[in-house]
């Protein structure tokens, strides 16, 4: 297994090192205090169970976002139903200037406000996506890492 702090291949140890716990080679436990020994790598068996029960943690994530063409929706729709700005406004309990912003597409709606209109309007403003997770990685102990869990945002 990989020391923590050297990166040496060696048997570790755990040690608080400026409070922090570690996996450290008997080299580097010197700069801080020995808590135990490391158990020695776990078995085959033991690896995959972890990895099912790794795979059952991570969900796809599911997200929520208006649609990109929601002012024309609306507006279509309002229309339809023979309403004017002001009526709309009235009937949903909302401004009249908030049913403007919204139709001129100077504002996008919170995803309360997309489900309101929806609901009102017969119409569905509000799609889920499902987020693709990326391949884990572990080292080879099995262990997760913070690279691992995090997600990075490409630009």
């Amino acid at each position: 297994m990989m020391c923590a702090m050297c990166g040496k291949e060696d048997r570790l140890v755990v040690a608080k090192i400026e409070g922090t716990e570690l996996k450290v080679c008997n080299s580097c436990a010197r700069y801080g205090k020995v808590l135990r020994q490391v158990a020695p790598p776990k078995s085959p068996k033991q690896s995959a169970k972890e990895e099912k029960r790794i795979k059952q943690i991570i969900q796809p994530e599911l997200i929520e976002m208006v649609v990109p063409d929601f002012s024309a929706l609306i507006r279509k729709k309002r229309e339809s139903m023979g309403l004017k700005q002001l009526e709309f406004a009235k009937k949903i309990n909302e401004k009249e200037s908030v049913i403007q912003n919204l139709e001129q597409g100077r504002m996008t709606p919170s995803l309360e406000l997309a489900r309101k209109l929806g609901r009102y309007l017969n119409i569905k403003l509000v799609e889920q996506y499902e987020e693709k997770s990326q391949n884990l990685t572990s080292t080879d102990d099995g262990e997760l890492t913070l690279g691992d869990l995090i997600k990075i945002k490409k630009r």
